[in-house]
């Protein structure tokens, strides 16, 4: 151990004579690795966030469809489709997203009919009458109303609409309440001016998860214009959204991954005179190659270990500090104009050991092969060049 030690330490002194390469090594290898890993980050927290939000959704949506469009569902739907086999209830759902002007940022109106019920508030409760609301934390900041106890909304008919905020919403999960707005069913229908015998569409449940497919197929052969929706389907399409950005945006620095592989490939071609003289010197004084390599062995962990921590540690933080904000237009899409959230911190340790592997060990080897090529040879002839 004491000659492994020393060895170490005669690297890390070999590294700082050679310091502005070393430091322009770091600095290269460390932004690849930070960008990498602050992908695959957000994306896994976003995939984490969004499969505990689904969790509460409805066994099976249903929608009326319009010129390939979403289109308010007739209630008198609902009477056929209780009907149905395996379906043991169905309630109308009402619902729509708002423009706010004043904060540039998209809220969600809910009827507390729509399975609102098992949210957890951070204080207060849910609203009992058509002029009181609950809202989001990200709302409340947004708009003060956490101080102010009230919130004024424009309605369809420019009208401007004044609630009382009767609790502020709270759950494990803030990309599931941060931008919701919560009123009673009769104010959502008033609000947005809908027709009082249509609905936005229905929440429908069915006990036998095997039954839903079918349930689904009957409902689509009985109202041709519907679009059934499990919730199968809606966590398949939101995981493939998320694989389909994160695959964007690794493809957008596939060009400092390729610039990573020309610097190691530039590496395992050849060393330069400097390192082979100081190769056949050690060797001159009584070094062996075991003794060499391991020392080129040190060096490529240093400096690979050393980039591939602080990148992590950097992409942590800018993905769970700072909101991601170099990559979150990207991933979340639209909804970056919602109110500002919080990721819960969340990485998938597969994903870094793969990503450590496939960066930490080709770097190691591009340093010690060509040392391993130049320590067999006659010290002598590499010290004449």
């Amino acid at each position: 151990m004491s000659k492994h030690f020393k060895i170490i330490d005669y690297a890390i002194s070999s590294l700082l004579r050679r310091k502005y390469k070393s430091i322009a090594i770091l600095v290269a290898y460390t932004i690849t690795v930070a960008m990498l890993a602050s992908v695959l980050f957000l994306t896994h927290s976003l995939r984490t966030e969004t499969t505990f939000v689904l969790q509460g959704v409805p066994d099976l949506i249903v929608q009326r469809m319009l010129g390939g469009r979403h289109e308010l569902i007739p209630l008198n739907y609902a009477e056929t489709i209780k009907t149905i086999r395996g379906v043991a209830g169905i309630t109308p759902r009402y619902w729509g997203y708002y423009y706010d002007p004043l904060t540039e940022a998209n809220y969600t109106l809910l009827g507390t009919g729509s399975g609102v019920a098992t949210l957890d508030l951070l204080e207060g409760r849910l609203p009992g009458s058509v002029d009181e609301c609950a809202i989001g934390a990200g709302v409340a900041a947004l708009r003060g109303s956490d101080q102010s106890k009230e919130l004024i909304l424009v309605n369809s008919r420019n009208t401007g609409v004044l609630f009382e905020v009767s609790g502020i919403f709270h759950t494990a999960s803030t990309l599931l309440t941060n931008d919701l707005v919560v009123l009673n069913d009769p104010a959502v229908v008033d609000f947005f001016g809908f027709p009082p015998d249509k609905a936005t569409d229905f929440a429908v449940r069915v006990p036998n998860s095997n039954e839903v497919q079918t349930v689904a197929a009957k409902i689509k052969r009985l109202f041709p214009d519907t679009r059934p929706i499990t919730k199968r389907e809606l966590i398949r399409t939101y995981d493939m959204v998320f694989n389909w950005r994160s695959g964007m945006m690794l493809t957008v620095f596939s060009a400092a991954i390729i610039a990573l592989c020309i610097m190691a490939w530039d590496k395992a071609t050849g060393i330069s005179a400097e390192e082979k003289q100081e190769i056949g010197i050690l060797k001159a004084i009584g070094w062996d190659t075991a003794d060499v390599l391991a020392l080129k062995f040190w060096e490529g962990l240093i400096i690979s270990m050393t980039s591939f921590l602080t990148g992590v540690l950097l992409s942590y933080l800018h993905v769970f500090y700072c909101n991601a904000f170099i990559l979150s237009a990207v991933i979340k899409g639209w909804s970056v104009l919602f109110p500002t959230f919080h990721l819960t911190p969340s990485f998938n340790l597969f994903h870094l050991l793969t990503m450590g592997f496939f960066t930490v060990i080709p770097y190691i080897a591009s340093t010690v092969i060509p040392s391993w090529k130049t320590a067999i040879t006659d010290p002598e002839s590499v010290m004449r060049g």
